[in-house]
């Protein structure tokens, strides 16, 4: 199997619960789930069964982890072939979604690659920023087998409050269950689903190539948003993207955990803070990118926090208003969406009204620590 993120040996952690962590009490992700109907899962109550009833998410408090440890991180995309004859062979259909971000491909299997294969779809999915492939069998991988795939681009991260199957917690997974109608609490007080971040960047080595698949989805809705990272940081002026070199964020686990804590979920590991430069380069391509998000981006170190708002604000809102240069996925069967962490965020949306189960699994192998290359005008 694939290495994981830490042993699977139990360590005293506290009770995250009862414990107010670093005053941190904001909302975070509200419409997150931490239970569903097994029943309806199950195929009664007049809806129908899930496909993959073993990849259904368990939350087990039992669960504890030590924290995380530094390892040393092998970037496959610099093997590549830039020409990409192992990824894309003659007969492969390639459609960009949009100029800068966002490309559908049709006609391989991504659980056949060689290894020079993976190589080359680490860096296409860096240059793309994030790649549908259709019609895929990732899905009716046994655990095992997708957790090997998925360890090659790194070490496995186990997801400090998410659900996981039973038995695997390298396994995130996204899951709403069908007859749940939690969201229209959600949206009796708030106007939008749209929640952008780049996952679980307060670690000190946040992931890089990621994958996620799905299982079951609406008829219609629940697609995820992706924005380009990259060009949105080529879209400032020399004089901005100079300023901002040099800069770090915080990034806090520490919300995460208290709105898992809030709503009766776990909490596996103790949270963290961690400070990234606000401009990250990417180690295969060489491009930078803006790396700071709403969900887990806190302050700007050495700013007043009048000032490091004001900044971090502009951002967010360059990012999220930037729709030249986002693409929009559209989920279908089979479909396996692989993107960059590192020069990319996200979001899914939450949009359908007929309580039907949205159910996918990611992968989240962890990269190097975010590292910036000097400005160079």
């Amino acid at each position: 199997m694939a290495p994981s993120a830490v042993e699977t040996e139990t360590t005293a952690v506290p009770n995250i619960a009862t414990v107010k962590l670093n005053g941190a009490t904001g909302p975070y992700k509200e419409i997150a789930t931490t239970k569903f109907d097994k029943d309806a899962e199950a195929g009664l109550k007049g809806h129908k069964a899930a496909k993959y009833p073993h990849y259904l998410p368990t939350w087990n408090p039992n669960d504890k982890y030590p924290p995380l440890q530094p390892f040393e991180h092998y970037e496959h995309g610099k093997d590549a072939d830039p020409s990409f004859p192992n990824l894309l062979p003659e007969g492969t259909t390639v459609t960009h979604l949009t100029p800068t971000i966002g490309t559908e491909v049709k006609g391989i299997q991504l659980s056949t690659l060689s290894n020079a294969g993976k190589d080359e779809l680490a860096r296409f999915v860096a240059e793309r920023k994030v790649v549908a492939f259709r019609d895929q069998d990732f899905r009716d991988l046994s655990i095992e087998q997708a957790l090997e795939y998925g360890g090659y681009f790194g070490r496995h991260h186990i997801h400090p409050t998410s659900g996981a199957p039973e038995g695997y917690p390298e396994i995130h997974l996204v899951h709403r269950g069908a007859g749940d109608n939690s969201v229209d609490k959600f949206f009796a007080n708030r106007t939008s689903s749209v929640a952008w971040h780049s996952d679980v960047s307060y670690e000190a080595q946040p992931p890089g190539t990621t994958f996620l698949y799905i299982f079951d989805k609406p008829e219609s809705g629940g697609d995820t948003l992706f924005v380009n990272a990259v060009e949105a940081y080529n879209r400032l002026s020399p004089a901005f993207q100079e300023r901002l070199h040099g800069l770090k964020a915080t990034h806090s686990a520490h919300e995460q955990a208290n709105a898992s804590a809030s709503r009766g979920g776990i909490v596996r590991r103790e949270p963290v803070i961690n400070e990234h430069p606000i401009i990250r380069t990417h180690p295969t391509t060489g491009e930078k990118a803006i790396y700071v998000n709403p969900q887990f981006t806190r302050d700007i170190v050495g700013l007043k926090k009048e000032e490091s708002d004001v900044l971090l604000k502009f951002l967010y809102d360059h990012l999220a208003y930037g729709a030249d240069f986002q693409a929009r996925v559209k989920w279908e069967e089979g479909t396996v969406v692989v993107w960059d962490n590192r020069v990319t965020q996200h979001s899914a949306l939450i949009d359908w009204k007929n309580a039907q189960r949205r159910h996918l699994a990611r992968l989240t192998p962890q990269a190097e620590r975010p590292f910036e290359t000097p400005y160079e005008g």
